[in-house]
């Protein structure tokens, strides 16, 4: 089963220093019978890619509640064996777990398929995004158009042997 860990580049350092991605228990996204029902459709490159952007949107809260990171998401895609992640049934339907998923324990980088990061030249609209998002959650809505705003920067794809030169 693939499944979207997002990061900041200071976790994605730290994850490759340590070999693993955090200790566990571990929120990931993935493709949920949740995720399934809300998005309607059945191909799985598009669900997938549904699950990589609620993972992107989850890489930019942890990025507003460390102002001291560099502002570019992170998603890590990584394989795991089916059942090791779990949704939390209570929140199946609740839109802002859709695709949520839990991993228990730590997840081994060489499980990695590939990792997502903002191009640099997104920078200035995601550091907006994470300055925004506070004001967004409490339905400003000028702050929500910011904060959509970085949904307009996909994010790219690089290869886990890519990792040493994206944090260093």
């Amino acid at each position: 089963m693939r499944v979207y860990v997002p990061l900041t580049l200071s976790g994605l350092a730290e994850a490759h220093k340590n070999g693993e991605l955090g200790s566990g228990p571990l929120d990931a996204y993935a493709v949920t019978p949740a995720l399934r029902e809300w998005y309607v459709s059945d191909d799985i490159e598009e669900l997938e890619y549904a699950a990589l952007n609620r993972a992107a949107q989850a890489s930019l809260r942890q990025l507003a509640g460390h102002p001291d990171v560099a502002r570019r998401r992170v998603v890590v895609a990584v394989d795991v064996a089916d059942g090791a992640a779990v949704a939390d049934p209570d929140r199946g339907l609740d839109q802002s777990a859709l695709g949520e998923v839990r991993l228990a324990g730590p997840v081994p980088l060489s499980k990695a398929a590939a990792v997502h990061v903002d191009a640099a030249d997104a920078e200035a609209d995601i550091a907006a995004a994470a300055a925004a998002l506070g004001a967004a959650d409490q339905g400003d809505d000028d702050a929500q158009f910011t904060v959509d705003g970085a949904e307009d920067h996909d994010l790219m794809w690089f290869g886990v042997q890519e990792i040493p030169h994206l944090i260093g």
